[in-house]
């Protein structure tokens, strides 16, 4: 029996799995509290919702030939130790797998990667500034090793950058871009913060001053360079 927390489902999105078409699960629980997260309700690790994964197992059922993949979104997918017999039995359904994760805990992305086809992994900051972001101590560390294991893996992949003006100045974005350059990844993205229900409501008043036109810039884009042949950043 699995036995997955989950706190939320969405049954059909075009926008959380590239170029496909995908339900996704929304796990319970998070062991970072990070100031700009508009999930709070899925921080705690208590159970948010009802559902099973019965539930989830009935919808992909029902949505087979209809649907192209299943995504493991949260809080932290991760952090559940069954997500790798879920992700197992969206595998055998036929289902390709997305994954968003923070990189909490590289160990386990690293032993899950072999089973996913697409992940999305947010790098927040440099790795001596995530505490400031997440309150928690050797947070960037964790993250950085598993951009590395993510880049290591071949498994297509996304890296998002989120900015905010306080923790994020255009200075330091410039330098973690170029950080996150260095490991050459598949994919990046730089993204506008959203303002509204952060975990943080005194950040809310400076969301993205200077970026007031950013919605979302690759790598390329960011620096004004052209993309080489073949590249997806």
């Amino acid at each position: 029996m699995i036995n997955l927390q989950i706190g939320g489902l969405v049954p059909f999105t075009t926008v959380d799995y590239p170029g496909a078409l995908a339900a996704v699960v929304f796990c319970q629980g998070c062991p970072w509290r990070c100031r700009y997260c508009q999930n709070g309700h899925l921080v705690p690790r208590c159970l948010g919702t009802q559902l099973r994964w019965q539930d989830v197992r009935e919808l992909l059922d029902q949505r087979r030939g209809l649907l192209d993949a299943v995504v493991f979104s949260g809080g932290e997918p991760t952090l559940q130790r069954d997500l790798p017999a879920a992700v197992a039995e969206c595998r055998e359904r036929g289902f390709r797998v997305g994954l968003h994760t923070a990189g909490c805990y590289p160990e386990r992305l690293d032993e899950l990667l072999p089973y996913i086809d697409w992940v999305g992994l947010d790098i927040k900051a440099h790795p001596e500034d995530y505490g400031v972001l997440t309150g928690i101590a050797g947070s960037g560390e964790k993250a950085f090793e598993s951009l590395e294991y993510l880049v290591g893996s071949g498994v297509d992949h996304e890296v998002r950058v989120t900015v905010h003006d306080d923790l994020l100045p255009p200075p330091r974005l410039r330098e973690l871009l170029e950080r996150i350059d260095s490991y050459g990844p598949a994919a990046v993205s730089v993204q506008r913060c959203r303002s509204e229900s952060m975990l943080d409501p005194s950040l809310g008043h400076n969301a993205s001053k200077w970026a007031g036109d950013l919605d979302r810039l690759s790598l390329d884009e960011w620096f004004g360079r052209q993309p080489e042949p073949g590249s997806k950043s």
